[in-house]
């Protein structure tokens, strides 16, 4: 069987559409908002990697939300833009405003289903909610021919009421048809259940696009995916690395490098570039600050390690022996000399682009050039994780308020330390002196001085990018103000300045989560 879609025309039966809300239900997670230039440098990445849909905001949210959306949609080419509204004509008309630029795109509206939800959360009888339906969907499709409905808290919700409000959304005009679960409550043999009934009962089930959007709440977010789709779902909504409410959604990663290992198991078909997951994985987590933990399956750093000798001899002997993917198929780079302090600048660029870094701009490469001069000056040898670092920390935030210029440290075991720092505010070149309880302490009071502020500092931690005595610090730095939280990343092989840059780059952020002011209801 194939199904139609005004987006993506006749859908083979073996494929599956990869829905990526990175930038939507992801960004909303505590600590991961990005800016314009950051949102924009994510989608970029993931219509390199092959997704098929980029929900790229929720345009009511803020002006900020509604500018990114709408500049997602300008630039962006390949994937579906897709904005997310409530079943309120307001957010349904931003929605279409947001999006109105793209070659291809859609409105995602949602209200919930289950009976907590409707009792307590929107305060609506059963009937208002299915006319809310109607009304939602029939007003988007006034605006873009591809409409996805979403049953918030579907999971929870009563099966017959479920199907009256998936029959009134197809009728209504919605191509593609989501069952969340928004709370991360439903076991594999739930969705399974849930997704085969819908199917089974619901007339004109065969002219939508069923989804399924789980949450990670006991840790079940992947392996309920893969049964939904095995319950006949065509559209699976994920996110790089996992990110977004409370424990995260349904990873991107796992789920599709999943159906390719066990095409046994699950006969569906992704238009994914895996050998693009490593570099969208390090992307994500220079932007937003968080790194995965080492364990994390697919893209944490101890994914293809082997330290039992029993494992590494029958590696040696045949990886299929332990490792049941290859770390080229997922783009893993392992450690290699790469440049030098003679390398010239066409090296540079060729070595960028095969990192993953083609598309940069002639500034962008001479500023990340110039640091790579000064960093080859002081390492003896150049790794490509030491390139990754540095441009990300160079070019992501190349548009932040708040710019490093230069940092004077003196610190030792007799007396304060203190820190002389200089830093570009808004164009304005600005200093201060400070003194503290260690250098760390010292330059970021220093920081404050030149951008005083309230957030408080409730994390601080010290890693490398390699090995060896000269390798890049890499420091993260979370604040916190008024509720809101950010963590920030910074790298040098001065472990001070690595700091000084976590700590500005957490600043920026917090400023773009001073301008978000989030409406009601956004979990769906």
């Amino acid at each position: 069987m194939s199904f139609s879609h005004p987006n993506f025309g006749t859908i083979a039966e073996d494929r599956v559409i990869i829905f990526d809300t990175t930038l939507r239900d992801g960004e909303q997670s505590p600590g991961f908002s990005m800016n314009l230039t950051e949102k924009l440098r994510m989608a970029e990445a993931l219509a390199e990697l092959g997704v098929d849909v980029i929900e790229a905001g929720f345009p009511i949210a803020s002006v900020g939300d509604f500018e990114s959306v709408q500049e997602i949609a300008k630039n962006i080419r390949g994937p579906v833009i897709c904005g997310l509204s409530r079943s309120a004509p307001g957010d349904i008309l931003r929605a279409a405003e947001a999006i109105r630029p793209a070659e291809r795109r859609r409105i995602h509206t949602f209200i919930s289903t289950s009976p907590l939800h409707m009792k307590y959360k929107l305060r609506m009888e059963p009937d208002a909610v299915l006319q809310a339906v109607i009304d939602s969907v029939t007003l988007a499709r006034q605006h873009t021919d591809d409409v996805e409905w979403s049953a918030e808290d579907g999971s929870r919700t009563d099966p017959d009421f479920l199907c009256r409000c998936v029959e009134a959304a197809i009728k209504a005009g919605a191509t593609t048809i989501n069952i969340p679960d928004t709370v991360g409550y439903a076991l594999p043999e739930d969705m399974r259940r849930i997704f085969a009934m819908l199917i089974e009962r619901v007339p004109g089930a065969d002219r939508a696009i069923f989804s399924t959007h789980n949450h990670n709440d006991l840790g079940l977010a992947v392996a309920n995916t893969l049964a939904a789709v095995s319950a006949g779902a065509r559209q699976i909504e994920c996110t790089i690395n996992g990110i977004g409410e409370r424990a995260g959604n349904a990873a991107l990663e796992e789920v599709v490098m999943a159906i390719r290992t066990r095409p046994d198991a699950v006969s569906r078909r992704p238009n994914i570039v895996t050998e693009r997951i490593m570099s969208t994985s390090k992307l994500l987590s220079t932007i937003t600050g968080f790194d995965v933990q080492p364990n994390k399956a697919i893209v944490g750093r101890n994914a293809f390690a082997h330290e039992s000798g029993i494992h590494q001899d029958g590696v040696l002997k045949n990886a299929a022996t332990y490792e049941i993917m290859t770390p080229e198929s997922v783009g893993l780079q392992k450690n290699s000399l790469v440049m030098g302090k003679h390398s010239g600048r066409a090296a540079f660029r060729d070595k960028l682009q095969a990192l993953g870094y083609g598309g940069l701009g002639d500034n962008q490469i001479n500023d990340a050039f110039k640091r790579f001069k000064d960093l080859a000056d002081r390492k003896k040898i150049v790794y490509d994780e030491d390139l990754v670092a540095l441009v990300d920390d160079e070019i992501v935030r190349d548009h932040d308020r708040i710019k490093f210029v230069s940092l004077d440290v003196h610190a030792g075991s007799h007396g304060p330390a203190r820190a002389a720092m200089v830093l570009e505010v808004d164009g304005d070149i600005r200093s201060a002196d400070a003194m503290g309880d260690g250098p760390v302490d010292a330059t970021f009071i220093a920081i404050r001085n030149i951008f005083p502020h309230e957030a408080r500092l409730v994390l601080f931690s010290v890693g490398a990018v390699t090995e060896g005595t000269d390798a890049q610090a890499k420091t993260t730095v979370r604040l916190e103000e008024g509720g809101k939280m950010v963590d920030g990343q910074g790298a040098d092989t001065d472990t001070i300045v690595a700091a000084t840059r976590a700590y500005i780059h957490a600043l920026n952020k917090l400023l773009v989560k001073r301008a978000r002011t989030e409406p009601e209801a956004l979990s769906a």
